[in-house]
């Protein structure tokens, strides 16, 4: 048993997981990974996409590095992805999302391509991420935050910050 919770966050790419991990991180002490840096650094990818500029990463690969961070608990996974990693791993999950004027505003100063930044919209119109994560841990873990702008990014650290908390003393 672990003593302090792993956190999974998860959502369409711009809608905030990076900033909020590392300001939930600074606030908890607990350690952000960002699996995308990971993916990178430890080039835990087959291939890489020119179209849409990124990389084909290898779940198996990932799947082994994060299967012995996660390990002792502590720990805030940030991923666009979620439905390839196992479930004991995460003791909360969450999925930020964002309204698409939002969203659009940011990919767009990301200097996204048009086509990636309609996909990723739509990704948010159809709740994808949000159903891959309920599917995968079930809907009693998976909670939904919205992370339009500062202020939600202080209630969201709170509320996460108050269930940490209330783990901690299960």
């Amino acid at each position: 048993m672990r003593n302090r919770p792993n956190i999974l966050v998860t959502g369409t790419p711009g809608v905030g997981k990076t900033t909020f991990c590392r300001q939930l991180a600074l606030e908890t002490g607990m350690e952000h990974v960002n699996v995308g840096q990971l993916i990178k650094d430890e080039r835990l990818f087959t291939e890489w996409d020119d179209e849409k500029n990124c990389s084909i990463f290898d779940e198996d690969l990932v799947v082994n590095k994060l299967e012995d961070i996660v390990s002792d608990g502590n720990k805030i996974v940030d991923f666009h992805s979620c439905d390839f990693m196992p479930d004991e791993w995460f003791d909360l999950v969450y999925v930020l999302r964002a309204d698409t004027a939002v969203l659009y505003d940011r990919l767009e100063k990301r200097h996204y391509k048009e086509e990636k930044i309609r996909e990723n919209v739509e990704c948010e119109i159809f709740r994808v991420l949000l159903d891959e994560a309920i599917e995968a841990f079930g809907e009693d873990k998976v909670k939904e935050l919205q992370s339009n702008n500062f202020t939600d990014l202080s209630d969201n650290v709170s509320a996460v910050m108050t269930s940490v908390n209330e783990w901690s003393s299960q």
